[in-house]
C-alpha cells in the first residue's frame, strides 16, 4: 500500500512517502479499513517533532483522524463487515494509547484498528467531514456543551477561533443560542468566521482585544445590576492571554480550557477569580458519546465541519507546512 512513514523524529523532511509499505492484516479483534479520509491535528506535529519524556516505536505511520470503509475482520471482530462505513474513535481508553501515535494511523491506503474503537457513519455524512471530528470537535463539544454548559443569550468570547477546535466553538455556541464573539489574527479569518456564524469579532494582530472587549461588553462589577464583561471566555491558548481572559469575564463569568498552546504555566492573578466569584472549568478531550453527538449535528445539519482543504496523500508534507505555518483554517484533510 501507499503510505507516509516517520522513520526519525525531527523536520518535516523524515516523513518518507512510501508506495509499497505492507499491507496491514487484521489481529484478533482487529478491522483494516480503507481509509477514505484522515485529518491531521496540531498533535501530529508534536509527534513528528518527538515530545519530551515520550518513546514511540518508529517507523510509524502518523494521522489520528481516520474515516474509511471495512476491508476485513479478524477473529472474534464480529460488529462490522466489509464494506461498512466507520469512523475511528482515535482513543483507547482502556489502553490509554492513541491512533497515529501509539498504533500506525491513517496517512495510508489502509489502516488496522481495535475493533472497539469504530463507530457506525451513516450514509449521509461525508468521510472527509467524519474525518474532522474526533479529535478537534471532539474536544471542542465536550468542553462547550458537556462541560461548559452554554445557554442561550449567553455572551461567549472564543480565543483561537480560527483553527480546528475554535471553528466548532463558534458553531456549537451559536448553535446553543448564544452571542458569539472571536478573536482571530486577519481580517480574512474574521471574515470567515463570521461565515461560519459569528456575531462580533476583535483582530489582536492590530487591535488591543481585551481594552476593545471592554469598550464593546464592560466590565466586571461585583455585587452591581449593571456589570458588564462576557459570560463565557474559551482559551485553549494559555501563555500570556490567561490573566487578559479573566479581565473580560463578567460577575460569575466561566472561563473554559482544554489546552495550552502558548504555554501551561502562565503567570496568574487569582485577584480576579475571587473578587468576581469566576469560574475555571477544564475539560479533557472527548468520550465516545460525544463523537455520536457531533455525527448527529453534522447529519442535521447543525454544524459543518470547517475543510480549509482536501489533498491527496502524496501531498503530506505540504499540508503539515499548512499546519506549522498556521496557515489553514479549520481542518486539513488528506485522502490516499
Amino acid at each position: 500500500m501507499k503510505a507516509q512513514v516517520l522513520r526519525a523524529h525531527g523536520p518535516i523532511e523524515n516523513i518518507e512517502y512510501e508506495p509499497n509499505w505492507p499491507d496491514p492484516v487484521a489481529g484478533e479483534h482487529e478491522v483494516v479499513i480503507r481509509v477514505r479520509a484522515c485529518a491531521l491535528n496540531y498533535h501530529d506535529l508534536f509527534t513528528l517533532r518527538g515530545m519530551p519524556g515520550i518513546k514511540l516505536d518508529l517507523p510509524l505511520i502518523m494521522g489520528i483522524d481516520v474515516a474509511g470503509e471495512v476491508v476485513s475482520c479478524g477473529p472474534g471482530a464480529t460488529r462490522f463487515k466489509p464494506g461498512d462505513r466507520v469512523l475511528v474513535d482515535p482513543f483507547d481508553r482502556k489502553a490509554q494509547t492513541l491512533v497515529g501515535e501509539r498504533s500506525d494511523g491513517g496517512l495510508a491506503e489502509y489502516c488496522k484498528v481495535r475493533e472497539k474503537l469504530l463507530l457506525p457513519l451513516p450514509d449521509d455524512v461525508s468521510f472527509e467531514a467524519a474525518a474532522a471530528l474526533p479529535v478537534a470537535y471532539g474536544t471542542a463539544y465536550r468542553m462547550m456543551v458537556v462541560r461548559g454548559s452554554l445557554k442561550p443569550g449567553e455572551k461567549v468570547l472564543i480565543l483561537g477561533a480560527s483553527g480546528g477546535v475554535g471553528t466548532c466553538c463558534v458553531q456549537l455556541a451559536k448553535a446553543a443560542g448564544c452571542h458569539v464573539i472571536v478573536a482571530a489574527s486577519s481580517d480574512e479569518k474574521i471574515d470567515r468566521l463570521k461565515a461560519l456564524g459569528a456575531d462580533d469579532a476583535v483582530n489582536y494582530a492590530s487591535q488591543d482585544w481585551v481594552r476593545e472587549i471592554q469598550k464593546k461588553y464592560g466590565k466586571a462589577r461585583f455585587g452591581g445590576h449593571d456589570a458588564g464583561g462576557v459570560d463565557v471566555v474559551v482559551n485553549f491558548t494559555g501563555g500570556d492571554t490567561w490573566v487578559p481572559s479573566l479581565k473580560c469575564l463578567t460577575n460569575d463569568g466561566r472561563l473554559l480550557t482544554c489546552g495550552a498552546t502558548a504555554g501551561f504555566d502562565p503567570k496568574e492573578d487569582i485577584r480576579y477569580i475571587w473578587t468576581f466569584e469566576l469560574n475555571i472549568i477544564g475539560s479533557n478531550g472527548w468520550l465516545e458519546d460525544d463523537l455520536y453527538s457531533l455525527i448527529d449535528l453534522v447529519r442535521t445539519g447543525s454544524i459543518t465541519p470547517a475543510i480549509d482543504r482536501v489533498l491527496p496523500l502524496a501531498q503530506a508534507p505540504a499540508a503539515f507546512r499548512l499546519l506549522q505555518e498556521r496557515s489553514v483554517f479549520g481542518k486539513i484533510i488528506l485522502t490516499p
